[in-house]
Parts: structure tokens; C-alpha cells; sequence
């Protein structure tokens, strides 16, 4: 049965989809019930990591449930990986497998990515036929840069796991790429909630500014905010016992 799996490791959300016999390829259904746990995982979770079920990351989307509306259709097929895209808390895909067109989509969509040894980010439009969609071309363009993104989507080239990193797609590569992405995802499950939320709306910002001044005045108001919270005075008195215990 294909379907989407949501478990929480404390603070730290893991969705699977889980549709193994057709490489986890996103169907209309699948992605609204990614959309839905990704909303679930954002009520209860600091973090959020996805995988695909092996031996795939994910296929791509299953074009055939379009309809008669085609662009609607598309957009119903791009919830999902819009959805982790515009989640509000730190997002980690953990690429164990093949990740194709859509599936590229879905792994550009996270704020990370961990590449495991079986890993292949391969965009796939061109060789099919069809224009790339989902915002692609924006997405790859932003985080491997343009050469790798042309090089990617109009020659066809497929980066493995240490390509990936090489060109800044990856972020590491690991041989068992869910567990690394659990663990990096501890700083975020162990940190306060809304600071975490609030930290990551922040790097949103700054990122579309191009003038140093205005991002410090932009995070001054968060920062003097974070100062004024208990946890915060919590963790500042913690750190200077451990100091003047040594």
C-alpha cells in the first residue's frame, strides 16, 4: 500500500513515503498526504527529516494522474514537495537512493541534504520530454549554481553522492544517510521551539537582502527578544556553572 509515514523521535520528525514497488513516485494522492504529515510534523516537531522507503529516494511523479486539467493537476503533484519547502521549521531530506525529476524537487526542497552511497540527483525533464516544473530550475540554480544547474538539467549529467557534495548539492555524504540526518537534526529537536521557528523565518530574510546593515537591523529585534526569555537565562546560568566547575 503506498502512503506516507510520519514517526516522531522525540523532537524530531521523520516522514517516509513508502510506496517501494514504483521508487516512491509521487502520485496526487501521496503528495496531499505529504503536505498533510508535513503540517503534522510542524504542530509537533522541532525538526523534520525525510527519506523515501528503499531502494529509492523518490522517482518522480506519476504524470498519468494529471487529468484533464493539467495544470491543476500539476500543482496538486507539487504540494508535497511545496510543503516541505515552506515549512517553518528546519527540514532535512536524507537522499538513500535515486531522487528523479520530481524527486530532485523533493530533495531541493529541504534546508539540507545527506547523499548515501546510492544516492543519484538526476533532473530528467529534458531526456522525457517535459518542461522542468515546481521551480526546478530556481531551486538548483540557488544551490549548486548555474553550471551545475545547466549542466544538470539541459546536458543531462546525474551527480552521485560525491559529486553532489563537490557541487554544494550535498551536504555530506553518508553510508547510512537517515541516522546522520537524525543525529544532525539534535540541535534543533534539543533547542527552544519558537527560537528555532523564528531562527529559521530570519535566514528566509536575509537571504533575498543584499546589504549587510539592514540584515543586522532585521535580526536585532529576534535577538533582543531571545535575550529576554527563560530559556535563555536557563541555558546562560547552566553555562556558567559548567564554567566555574572546571
Amino acid at each position: 500500500m503506498a502512503e506516507v509515514l510520519l514517526e516522531h523521535h522525540d523532537s524530531v520528525a521523520v516522514i517516509t513515503i513508502n510506496d517501494p514497488e514504483r521508487r516512491n513516485a509521487l502520485t496526487v494522492d501521496l503528495s496531499r498526504e505529504l503536505a498533510d504529515k508535513v503540517a503534522e510534523a510542524e504542530r509537533e516537531a522541532n525538526a523534520l527529516v525525510i527519506t523515501g522507503a528503499p531502494p529509492a529516494f523518490c522517482a518522480g511523479a506519476d504524470l498519468t494522474q494529471l487529468g484533464n486539467s493539467k495544470d491543476e493537476g500539476l500543482k496538486r503533484i507539487y504540494q508535497g514537495f511545496l510543503a516541505v519547502a515552506n515549512a517553518k521549521i528546519p527540514t532535512i531530506a536524507a537522499v538513500n537512493g535515486a531522487a528523479v525529476g520530481a524527486g530532485l524537487n523533493l530533495a531541493l526542497a529541504a534546508d539540507v541534504r545527506i547523499a548515501g552511497p546510492k544516492a543519484r540527483f538526476d533532473a530528467r525533464f529534458l531526456q522525457l520530454g517535459i518542461h522542468p516544473g515546481g521551480g526546478m530550475t530556481w531551486m538548483l540554480q540557488r544551490i549548486a549554481g548555474p553550471q551545475t544547474a545547466t549542466a544538470m538539467t539541459l546536458f543531462g549529467q546525474i551527480l552521485d553522492a560525491d559529486q553532489a557534495v563537490a557541487h554544494g548539492l550535498a551536504y555530506a555524504r553518508a553510508e547510512d544517510p537517515l541516522s546522520v540526518a537524525k543525529e544532525l537534526a539534535r540541535a534543533s529537536a534539543e533547542a527552544p521551539a519558537e527560537l528555532v521557528r523564528t531562527i529559521k523565518a530570519t535566514m528566509r530574510a536575509t537571504d533575498a537582502m543584499h546589504d549587510h546593515a539592514e540584515a543586522v537591523a532585521l535580526e536585532l529585534i529576534p535577538q533582543v527578544a531571545s535575550i529576554d526569555t527563560p530559556e535563555f537565562a536557563a541555558r546562560l546560568a547552566a553555562m556558567k556553572a559548567r564554567i566555574s566547575g572546571r
